[in-house]
């Protein structure tokens, strides 16, 4: 008669130990998917910035000039041959609405794209030479993908 209710705290037991597993699965589930996301806003962040730079640099002419808008990137007719710089408009995987903010020079033109999401990043240092401003940044907000000619 004394055993009556061992099987019960047992139970119990193992109960809290699969709660316990299943609560740290869903966070390395979780911090590996914002982990992709993060890698994929670095991707497109760097795509916007080689297309304006390129779009910059193969200017007609002598003036150089910056995209008026992202959807300039998709089509450039300004040369006889006309090129595409970016296959479609990427939308910030940090963000629920995708939209993204943009830097914009002293003329209006768009020099560069950042993140409007106010999470702090994961990856916080070994980034490329070119992003190197990134390191130790409170935010997304503060990865700014801008091409600055020499």
């Amino acid at each position: 008669m004394r055993q009556q209710g061992f099987s019960y705290v047992v139970m119990m037991f193992v109960v809290a130990l699969l709660s316990i597993a299943s609560v740290r699965a869903l966070e390395v589930t979780l911090t590996n998917e914002r982990r992709d996301k993060e890698a994929e806003l670095l991707w497109r962040g760097q795509a916007y910035r080689d297309a304006i730079r390129d779009y910059y640099l193969n200017s007609p002419g002598t003036a150089q000039s910056f995209p008026a808008q992202l959807s300039d990137l998709l089509y450039d007719g300004r040369l006889t041959v006309p090129r595409r710089l970016l296959r479609k408009l990427y939308h910030d995987p940090m963000t629920s609405d995708g939209q993204w903010a943009l830097v914009r020079n002293d003329a209006g033109k768009v020099i560069g794209v950042r993140s409007l999401s106010t999470l702090k990043p994961l990856k916080q240092a070994g980034f490329p030479p070119e992003l190197a401003s990134f390191t130790n940044a409170q935010h997304y907000s503060d990865w700014n993908f801008v091409f600055q000619p020499n």
